[in-house]
């Protein structure tokens, strides 16, 4: 991980409300960026949305295609399958950045394997707005595996009024419907079967529990959730060090926020079957400001488009 974690606890050791409840499949991450000549480091969190953008934006086959051709190639490409170039409007901006970000979180911190790459299979089915933000397997062991369909927001705040707007996104994404569709693309997708990391052994079980014949209620104990929640943050924008003040300070934030998001999930989400069999994880990561990172995030996709 080329950021700093500064929190990774299980939801239990860090919330703020003992009276909430089912706790115990929740945790939380939080992660900073750092700073340079009294500034946050831009460059640095540009240079992560990029080199992790292959990994949703081509598919397995595409990337292999390319490596003889050069990282330029492969970025050419990747580009050509954003739609955040062409879509400005105030609530997508930035919605691909938090997609390729939550990308490079699962690789780096949760070793997970990019089976379906939502950006390229979006854009290649025109379905923008269904689905999860980012689906992975992670291997647990020689015959065991879990699966991950993640949410991604990129947000001026995460104060109360948009944490509504998360929940329902999140339950949404645990229905019957939504799994099952999940499901089906990973088992009809190619990619599945060219991971050196699945043995053919697992690939079959794989393929066998996700199979649209099974009971997803068999796939909840195995279904976990990480919300990326990439916001802005005012105090972020104002620091110039790393200061421990700072860290503690965005750390505190953190334990309230993940405490006010899950109340709100816990209560929407009761009525969802065997929701305490699933595995939620928060991920919160604050950026000094989200226009600057979008503007130059379309600045170098036209670019490679270009």
């Amino acid at each position: 991980m080329k950021f700093e974690i500064i929190v990774n606890n299980i939801f239990d050791d860090v919330k703020l409300d003992d009276t909430l409840s089912p706790t115990n499949n929740k945790s939380v991450l939080g992660i900073i960026n750092d700073f340079e000549n009294g500034e946050w480091r831009y460059e640095k969190f540009q240079n992560y949305v990029w080199d992790n953008i292959k990994e949703t934006a081509l598919s397995l086959n595409e990337r292999q295609a390319l490596l003889n051709d050069g990282a330029g190639s492969i970025l050419t490409e990747s580009a050509k399958k954003l739609r955040l170039v062409e879509s400005l409007d105030a609530i997508g901006r930035g919605s691909e950045i938090a997609e390729i970000v939550l990308y490079g979180i699962m690789k780096d911190h949760y070793s997970a394997l990019p089976i379906v790459p939502k950006i390229f299979y979006k854009q290649n089915t025109g379905d923008e707005a269904k689905g999860s933000d980012s689906v992975h397997i992670v291997v647990e062991s020689e015959d065991s595996f879990s699966l991950w369909f993640g949410e991604s927001k990129f947000y001026n705040t995460i104060e109360n009024a948009r944490l509504d707007k998360i929940v329902a996104s999140v339950k949404d994404s645990v229905s019957l419907a939504k799994i099952k569709k999940e499901n089906s693309i990973i088992t009809n997708l190619s990619d599945i079967n060219d991971f050196d990391e699945i043995s053919n052994d697992l690939r079959s079980k794989i393929k066998a529990s996700l199979s649209q014949d099974v009971s997803i209620d068999k796939i909840k104990p195995i279904l976990n959730i990480p919300i990326l929640l990439l916001y802005e943050c005012e105090q972020t924008k104002l620091e110039t060090d790393l200061t421990a003040e700072y860290k503690q300070d965005i750390i505190d934030y953190h334990k309230e926020r993940a405490t006010q998001y899950f109340k709100k999930q816990i209560h929407k989400c009761s009525d969802v079957h065997l929701y305490e069999k699933i595995k939620f994880h928060i991920i919160l990561f604050p950026v000094a400001d989200k226009d600057k990172i979008v503007e130059k995030f379309i600045q170098i996709a036209k670019a490679y488009r270009d």
